[in-house]
């Protein structure tokens, strides 16, 4: 073990078996080819408790890699906060940042492990404080699920309307990664769910797209915030009908007048939801022949689209095509009949 590589052993979590003389401060604090160092590893692998505690000094635990992560910040990534000396758990050191503007308060956000930081340091300005890209703490905790494990009281309206650069909220971030539930539902308002990025979604927008659209109060889908359109003109009931969550907005919102909403393609929810085999999630009112018919602007109707994916149990039984003889082809060949669509 006298050539043991120490990099190599906090990787694979065997640092546990190296003779205690070869830990030394020089040898785990060695640089690899991106800046780290064994100590970097150690603590995202959680063997700090195997090392000798003179290692443990500030100035070794804030070493910084390439990127400008520390130690703690490793051990923030792994959940082994806790195998930091105590009295390096202030806000002082906790606040050292990356190069990308990542504190540790946000990196422990990040991978859920909040938790192990103490109340006292998990302030309101902690949590609005900023990475490079503008997301707050918030946004982080958001983003990955860990919104449940902050005092509620940092859950103001102000708060959750932060944006970061591409003007997304903290209602946008926990949409699109599904994570609403775990803010209160009276913080979902209708202003709040209307905000807009800068490419001009909403947190309906996001929330449809990435399948998460339950996570909204029935009430709040109403039609006028649903057909909202982002600055290509894709609206959140088209997301809706593509990928799936017709269902889960009110029958009673559900009109011809909703779904025959245009894009900037000239196709409506309805071709959307036909295209991708969701026009079972349709009321069979609103699938009348006037609507299946209803062109796009490169002239295709709504049931020729579910006939051509395959999707022809999904139209009304009257208006399915059936199957024509000889004679009928002729005809349709001579102009003299048509197919429904």
């Amino acid at each position: 073990m006298e050539n043991a590589d120490l990099h190599q052993a906090a990787r694979s979590e065997t640092l546990g078996e190296v003779p205690a003389e070869l830990l030394t401060t020089e040898r785990l604090t060695s640089r690899n080819a991106a800046g780290n160092t064994p100590l970097h590893t150690a603590a995202k692998t959680g063997q700090l408790r195997v090392l000798p505690a003179t290692v443990l000094t500030e100035a070794n635990l804030t070493l910084r890699n390439d990127s400008g992560y520390t130690p703690l910040h490793h051990a923030a990534i792994g959940g082994f906060l806790d195998q930091i000396p105590e009295e390096f758990i202030n806000e002082r050191l906790l606040n050292l940042s990356s190069n990308s503007g990542y504190t540790v308060f946000h990196v422990a956000a990040a991978h859920g492990h909040l938790e192990q930081l103490p109340a006292p340091l998990l302030t309101a300005a902690i949590a609005t404080s900023r990475t490079h890209l503008g997301n707050t703490l918030l946004h982080e905790a958001a983003e990955h699920g860990t919104v449940d494990r902050l005092p509620t009281s940092f859950l103001t309206p102000d708060n959750l309307l932060q944006r970061n650069l591409g003007g997304e909220t903290v209602l946008h971030v926990a949409a699109f990664n599904g994570h609403l539930d775990q803010f209160p539902t009276a913080l979902l308002t209708g202003d709040a769910l209307v905000q807009r990025t800068s490419a001009g979604d909403t947190v309906l927008h996001a929330a449809a797209i990435s399948g998460h659209l339950g996570q909204i109060p029935a009430e709040m889908l109403t039609h006028d915030r649903l057909i909202l359109a982002s600055k290509t003109g894709f609206t959140a009931i088209h997301a809706a009908a593509e990928t799936g969550q017709l269902d889960q907005i009110p029958h009673a919102v559900l009109t011809s007048d909703l779904l025959l909403t245009r894009n900037d393609n000239g196709d409506t929810p309805l071709h959307a939801a036909a295209y991708e085999g969701h026009l079972n999630q349709v009321p069979e009112s609103v699938l009348t022949l006037e609507n299946l018919n209803a062109r796009n602007y490169a002239g295709m109707t709504v049931g020729r689209i579910a006939i051509q994916r395959g999707f022809v149990d999904h139209l009304p039984v009257k208006f399915r095509p059936k199957q024509r003889g000889p004679l009928g082809r002729l005809m349709e060949n001579l102009g003299f009949s048509k197919p429904p669509f």
